[in-house]
C-alpha cells in the first residue's frame, strides 16, 4: 500500500470568503494559485453560494476542497481548506472572522 503525504504547509486555509446574501462577493483573500484569475475565484464562489446557502450544515466538500461555512443575518462566511485539512481548523478559522465580523457591526 503507498501512501501519498502532501508536503507541509503554512498556508491550511486556501480562501477566506465572505459573500452577500445573493452570493456577490464582499471580500475574499485567495492564498495559493487554486484558482488564479478573477473569473474563475467569481465563478467558484456562485458555485460555493448555491450549493450551501439554503443547507443548515456548516461544512461541505466542494471540488476535492473542504468548505466551511456559517451564515449571520445577510452574510455568509467561508473558510476553505484542502481536502485533507482538519475541519476543526477551518472551523476555529471561521469562528474568528464571525466574531470579528459582528465587532464591526457587520453581522
Amino acid at each position: 500500500m503507498f501512501i501519498s503525504l502532501q508536503e507541509p504547509s503554512l498556508y491550511t486555509v486556501k480562501a477566506i470568503l465572505i459573500l452577500d446574501n445573493d452570493g456577490d462577493r464582499l471580500f475574499a483573500k485567495y492564498y495559493d494559485d487554486t484558482y488564479p484569475s478573477v473569473k474563475e475565484q467569481k465563478a467558484f464562489e456562485k458555485n460555493i453560494f448555491n450549493k450551501t446557502h439554503r443547507t443548515d450544515s456548516e461544512i461541505a466538500l466542494l471540488e476535492g476542497l473542504t468548505v466551511v461555512y456559517k451564515s449571520s443575518i445577510d452574510l455568509y462566511f467561508y473558510v476553505i481548506g484542502s481536502s485533507y485539512e482538519n475541519e476543526e481548523k477551518c472551523r476555529k478559522t471561521s469562528s474568528a472572522g464571525e466574531h470579528g465580523g459582528s465587532l464591526l457591526g457587520c453581522g
